[in-house]
């Protein structure tokens, strides 16, 4: 009788409390709690205020660190929280923000200790904007081990918002000077058709970059980064350059070797790039094969690799060939080319990645067929095979029988003049061709091949003894 007494006292008061936590929840006496335990502390603590202006009072030019400051403030989640804020349209379509408001204050904790921004706006007499300004209010005992970092904390933040907001571009060369363009393209690493480990480790190697500024300069390096992109045209090397662009928000720097004058104009060139960018040069292994109509010498190449002659840090170069064969090994060194990536043609797993991105597929009853065809060792490039996807994009069926077709075709003509399958003595069978809604056999195979095949049925139908029924097995 006892126990069960205490247990109905224990829900009893348990349920008090839930309730009890309920009410003041819905009331919003938490959050005046909250506030009361915080003007209480304020009220027993000395503060040290810290000014930060719009303009400099010298010069009245535009105080760069208050700009950095609006960012981060009105990057902070307790803006969202606050009483009350501002709902402003962003630079892109439907997109809202929020922004602080006249004299309002937001509060931020940094290492533990808690601090707090007031945005200020200053008026004249006729009540015009004349300036505005934020004051830091911090706590006197925190200043010595929180106020330096937290101000570093600031920058670095401001930075990557900027970063992330910052209009892309993508800059050629011509006639010694740079020409830019806005840069959109819509490759992202999750886009990218590649072996998702590899994709893991490049994308964590980009991002270990990014934080290594002190690291780089303590081993008395240039805070810069090299990547080797190898593979057959088609294999996906320039929408990897695209989405680690999207990725890093880092203009691009494309370089067109065959348009540089001499070994200056390079240096030139590079001097003119900016921080914070991707200087890329493709079909290097195309223009290293012209060396007769170089106009740049090995050593002034070497030393843009090198990056000697342009010591602004965070930097990454990508070059890309079709293949390393006969490239000089001291090019290819560690320390001038730091991160090696191999693109290869498609393979079974690449071309399911391939079926989920273009026709959100991710099973399907003809993958086992198409998985055998690739382990014939048939194969084409993953942009041969998106292109075969994108114009049957409405019917996945279709698309993926095209692609069975275009593999089958493929292997037809690496095999050489043996068009014949062993069993049957047939070509590719055309209803695969007419299932797919793609052209017949014939017009797949190359024209020298096609009259190998006219030779070959004209001296069987002269073989003596051949009989009609063999004619119709060929003609099968």
């Amino acid at each position: 009788m006892v126990a069960m007494l205490i247990i109905s006292m224990i829900f009893s008061v348990l349920g008090s409390l839930f309730i009890f936590r309920l009410f003041l929840h819905r009331t919003g006496l938490i959050y005046a709690a909250r506030k009361f335990v915080d003007w209480v502390s304020d009220g027993i603590h000395v503060h040290l205020h810290l000014k930060v202006p719009e303009f400099n009072d010298s010069t009245h030019q535009v105080n760069q660190f208050f700009r950095r400051v609006f960012l981060y403030v009105n990057s902070l989640a307790s803006l969202e929280d606050s009483d009350f804020t501002n709902l402003l349209a962003g630079k892109k379509p439907n997109d809202i923000v929020l922004s602080i408001d006249d004299d309002q204050v937001i509060h931020d904790s940094f290492l533990g200790a808690r601090v707090s921004w007031h945005y200020r706006v200053h008026r004249d007499c006729e009540n015009q904007v004349v300036g505005r300004s934020f004051v830091l209010t911090i706590k006197k005992k925190d200043k010595r081990w929180i106020l330096k970092p937290y101000l570093q904390h600031v920058h670095t933040v401001s930075d990557d918002i900027d970063q992330r907001r910052k209009e892309l571009k993508i800059h050629s060369n011509i006639n010694g000077r740079w020409k830019s363009l806005p840069f959109h393209h819509p490759a992202t690493f999750d886009s990218v058709v590649m072996d998702p480990d590899l994709k893991s480790k490049i994308r964590c190697d980009l991002e270990t970059f990014l934080k290594s500024k002190q690291y780089y300069h303590k081993i008395g390096r240039v805070w810069k980064r090299s990547y080797l992109l190898y593979g057959p045209s088609g294999t996906g090397k320039s929408c990897f350059i695209a989405a680690v662009s999207n990725l890093l928000g880092y203009d691009v720097y494309t370089i067109n070797l065959t348009q540089v004058a001499d070994d200056s104009d390079l240096n030139t060139l590079l001097l003119q790039t900016a921080c914070k960018s991707l200087i890329v040069v493709e079909h290097l292994d195309r223009y290293i094969s012209e060396k007769a109509t170089a106009k740049i010498t090995e050593s002034g190449f070497l030393n843009f690799i090198d990056g000697i002659s342009n010591f602004q840090d965070e930097k990454i170069m990508i070059f890309t060939m079709n293949s390393k064969e006969g490239i000089d090994s001291a090019m290819l060194r560690p320390g001038r080319i730091d991160v090696h990536i191999h693109f290869p043609n498609c393979d079974f797993n690449s071309f399911k990645n391939l079926a989920c991105n273009y026709l959100g597929v991710k099973e399907h009853k003809l993958f086992p067929q198409v998985g055998e065809i690739f382990q014939s060792g048939a194969t084409m490039s993953p942009a041969e095979i998106g292109e075969l996807m994108l114009v049957n994009r409405s019917s996945p069926s279709r698309a993926l029988k095209s692609v069975i077709t275009a593999l089958q075709s493929n292997a037809v003509v690496k095999a050489g003049p043996q068009l014949y399958n062993s069993a049957s003595s047939s070509p590719v069978p055309p209803y695969l061709a007419e299932e797919a809604g793609g052209v017949l056999w014939k017009d797949t195979v190359p024209k020298e091949f096609r009259k190998l095949y006219g030779l070959l049925r004209l001296k069987s139908c002269k073989k003596p003894g051949s009989s009609d029924h063999d004619d119709e097995i060929i003609d099968r």
